[in-house]
Order: C-alpha cells, then sequence, then structure tokens
C-alpha cells in the first residue's frame, strides 16, 4: 500500500435520489474501512430513502423504489455508519463536494450530531483531475490498468476509488502519502460550509458568499441585523450550513 496511514481512512460512495445536497436522499452507501496496517473491511447499506426515486436517477445506478421498499431508513442505520467512520479520516471520488455533504445532511436529518471538525477528507477526483482530467471509469483504467465493471453501483465504485487514490499516491512524486498532506493537496476550496455558501476572507473570518450581505463577515451581519439570520435558519439552505451559521452566530453575542 503506498498510502501511509497513521488512522483508519474510510473511503464511501453514495448512490442517491438526486444531486440536490440539500433535498436528496442516500439509496445505497458503501463504506472500505482501510486500516494502518492495510487491513480491510467493508459495508454495504441499501437505504429506504422515504421518498420516490426519480426515474433518471435509477437509470443511473440501477436500484428502483422497489428495491428500497424494504431497507432499513437512514436513521436506522446511522448508529453502525458513525461507529465505522468514528475516529477516521474519509475518502472519496468527488466526495468533498457531493458524498461528504449529502452525508452531513443526512446525519443532521438523523439528529446525529456530525462533527466535520473532526475528519481529514481526501478526494481522489480532484488528485485526478490535478493529474489527468477523466472520470473515474477512466481514472481506474489509467492507474490500475483495469475496466470498472458495474459502474455506479456503490461497491464497485467505492473499491476502485481506492485502488486509484493508493495508485495515484505511488504514481506521482510530489502526491504525499500522508493523510494530513493528501488532504490539503486534494482540495480545490476551503469553505467554512460544505455547500460554499460561507467562505473565509484574508484573515480567516467567515464570510457570505451569497446575497445582500456578499463579501461581509457573518458575525458582524449577525450584530446588525439579528433578523437576518432568523432568516436564514427558515430558508431552504443545507442543514450543515444553518448548523455553521448558528456556531457563528452564538459566538458573535460574546
Amino acid at each position: 500500500m503506498n498510502l501511509k496511514l497513521h488512522k483508519p481512512l474510510c473511503v464511501f460512495d453514495l448512490e442517491t435520489t438526486g444531486t440536490n445536497i440539500g433535498k436528496d436522499r442516500i439509496v445505497e452507501i458503501c463504506i472500505l474501512k482501510v486500516n494502518p496496517d492495510a487491513s480491510r473491511e467493508s459495508k454495504t447499506w441499501r437505504v429506504n430513502p422515504e421518498m420516490p426515486i426519480p426515474k433518471e436517477s435509477s437509470a443511473i445506478h440501477g436500484i428502483y423504489d422497489d428495491d428500497v421498499a424494504e431497507a432499513p431508513t437512514f436513521r436506522e442505520i446511522a448508529p453502525k455508519i458513525m461507529a465505522m467512520i468514528k475516529d477516521s479520516d474519509l475518502g472519496g471520488f468527488n466526495s468533498n463536494r457531493f458524498d461528504i455533504p449529502v452525508l452531513a445532511e443526512e446525519m443532521l436529518r438523523a439528529d446525529v450530531d456530525f462533527d466535520l471538525s473532526k475528519h481529514r477528507f481526501v478526494d481522489a477526483q480532484t488528485i485526478f483531475f490535478k493529474k489527468e482530467p477523466r472520470n473515474l471509469g477512466a481514472a481506474y483504467q489509467f492507474y490500475c490498468g483495469k475496466t470498472l465493471e458495474n459502474a455506479h453501483s456503490a461497491e464497485a465504485d467505492v473499491m476502485a476509488t481506492f485502488e486509484v487514490l493508493d495508485a495515484q499516491v505511488g504514481k506521482y512524486e510530489d502526491v504525499p502519502n500522508e493523510i494530513a498532506e493528501l488532504s490539503d493537496f486534494s482540495t480545490q476550496n476551503k469553505f467554512a460550509d460544505l455547500a460554499g455558501m460561507i467562505h473565509f476572507d484574508d484573515s480567516g473570518q467567515e464570510i457570505f458568499a451569497f446575497g445582500k450581505y456578499k463579501g461581509q463577515k457573518v458575525k458582524d451581519v449577525f450584530q446588525k441585523d439579528l433578523g437576518y439570520y432568523g432568516w436564514l435558519q427558515n430558508a431552504d439552505f443545507p442543514l450543515y450550513t444553518k448548523k455553521i451559521f448558528t456556531k457563528i452566530q452564538l459566538k458573535s453575542r460574546f
């Protein structure tokens, strides 16, 4: 294994009802947990999303309403997922922009306080796009010399993603094998939230990236316009973004 791990790395992949981070739900999740000693374990769950799966989404991942009618809801399996990823770093393919934000939303809906600050994130797609701009199937062929069979199956994708990530570390001398440095390398933009609605200014302060207060410090806005915080909490924003707003609002009171 080319990766040098100091704690477990959980590589995961989601199949969902769609691509809206705030509204769509998970229908399948697979987690491959790789330990520092290179031992591995994997778990795959089908999930009842408690909403119809659009036909266009089913056409991609092959999971239909009948396939998950008797499956557990995310709330039911959330404790098992947390037990698996606890004290681990998180990896995936396009995970920083999609899988991790969606997972965070599902955890918060299930009343699980998912604290992303306890994990480092490694996105194999970001590394791939920096080095060889293509998709997962091409990455698997390029780095591993294999054809990705059963693409858009969570299990097939997550297994391929780990092999690609490990091969990337072995191929490029300037791609670090330590998760801390690899996390920095695979991160394109650093936001305070996951949806990119709260940016950082040059001094590291959270600022709005949208709306009438765009570019202004969030804490300053909350101090002068508390009603705006209330509007944000009632508006159609992702739950994790609202959580960050609440954290800033509480700090702004002191």
